[in-house]
C-alpha cells in the first residue's frame, strides 16, 4: 500500500504516521487499517501511532523480532496512550479481533502495540505481552 492507498477510509491516521521511520515506505495492509479506524471510532479518543509499518532491513535494526516482526508485515502498530486510557484500549481491542497485544506502560515511552496476525508461525497468535 502506499501513496494510491485512498487514505480517506481512516480519517484518525494518516499516511505519514504509518511510514517507516528507516525507509519512509508505507505498506500497511488495508484490512488492518480498517479494523484500526473501527477501534478508533470505538475508543472516541485519539490514538498517536509511534510506529506504524517497518520495513525488514529497519526494523532488524530497532527491534529484537529481526527482519520478520510484527511491524513488517504491515499488520501492526504501537500506540501512545497510558493509564486508564491504556486498559481501555486493550479490552476494546480484544473485542476488535486484534490477536496481539503489547503493553509498555513504565518510564516514558508508554504505548500499546495492536497487532492482527494469524495463530501459528514464529509470533503465536492469540497473544498478550508486557515489555
Amino acid at each position: 500500500m502506499g501513496s494510491e492507498a485512498d487514505w480517506s477510509r481512516w480519517p484518525h491516521f494518516t499516511e505519514a504516521e504509518m511510514r517507516c521511520k528507516g525507509t519512509g515506505r508505507c505498506l500497511m495492509v488495508p484490512a488492518f487499517m480498517d479494523r484500526l479506524e473501527a477501534l478508533r471510532q470505538a475508543f472516541g479518543r485519539p490514538m498517536p501511532v509511534t510506529s506504524g509499518y517497518r520495513a525488514p532491513e529497519y526494523n532488524a535494526k530497532v527491534s529484537a523480532t529481526g527482519p520478520d516482526g510484527p511491524h513488517t508485515t504491515g499488520r501492526a502498530v504501537d500506540v501512545a496512550v497510558a493509564g486508564a486510557d491504556a486498559l481501555r484500549l486493550v479490552g476494546l481491542a480484544v473485542t476488535h479481533g486484534f490477536t496481539g497485544v503489547g503493553v509498555c506502560q513504565k518510564g516514558g515511552a508508554r504505548f500499546i502495540h495492536l497487532d492482527d496476525l494469524p495463530p501459528g508461525g514464529r509470533h503465536p497468535r492469540p497473544a498478550l505481552w508486557s515489555y
